[in-house]
């Protein structure tokens, strides 16, 4: 039911997408191409983080046309901590996992203790009336391993911000619970959409990667 429902908003998505980009602002990703450098998309990435702000998590301001929603999920893992937390977290295992999601460009990776930083863009290509729409999510993800959790936060077409923040907590047996906090931030007239169907996203990718821990596939 889930994949279901990621797969019929796809087209939905790309729609919004091609919307968005006619009116994107310079530098921005318009051209729903793959040709692009890593550095060229690492120049998108800067343009997206200047621009949008997105690590910014002030709530829209009343007036703006803007809206926020948050919503929480979670997922038991027969696997112990924290070898989940690590394989959970490398975005790279969530290829294959996520329908959409063919690449993760890492642009830089450094640490500033207590966390491991990584800024990156997540690429999917997302079937579309006969054709293939790119979409780039612009991300900085921010690792704990002290704590067990990790931040990330993204922008993409169109004007989509998210702040998550994933917690892992050791259970009985040598389980781990995974709880994804998301923050979904659009438009007040895409928000419903964008909050749905990203929570069910994510509800997929949690239910794909506990089934490839728990195999040993990851």
């Amino acid at each position: 039911m889930r994949k279901t429902l990621r797969v019929a908003a796809a087209p939905m998505f790309a729609a919004a997408f091609v919307l968005a980009a006619l009116s994107a602002p310079a530098n921005a990703d318009t051209t729903g191409g793959t040709t692009e450098s890593d550095a060229e998309i690492a120049q998108e990435w800067q343009t997206a983080w200047d621009t949008y702000h997105f690590t910014d998590t002030t709530p829209p301001a009343p007036g703006s046309g803007r809206s926020r929603v948050t919503n929480s999920i979670s997922v038991d893992i027969d696997a112990p901590m924290p070898s989940t937390f690590y394989k959970y977290s490398d975005f790279n295992n969530h290829i294959g996992k996520n329908p959409f999601l063919k690449r993760v460009v890492t642009h830089k990776e450094w640490r500033t203790p207590p966390a491991l930083y990584r800024n990156l863009t997540a690429i999917e290509e997302i079937p579309y009336e006969g054709t293939i729409v790119v979409s780039k999510t612009h991300a900085q993800q921010r690792l704990h391993a002290d704590g067990f959790y990790y931040e990330t936060d993204s922008w993409s077409q169109p004007n989509v911000v998210t702040h998550q923040k994933i917690d892992f907590t050791p259970l009985p047996g040598g389980k781990t619970r995974v709880t994804e906090n998301l923050t979904f931030e659009a438009d007040s007239s895409l928000i419903d959409f964008v909050a749905t169907n990203g929570t069910a996203s994510h509800q997929q990718l949690q239910a794909a990667l506990k089934q490839a821990i728990e195999s040993g596939e990851l």
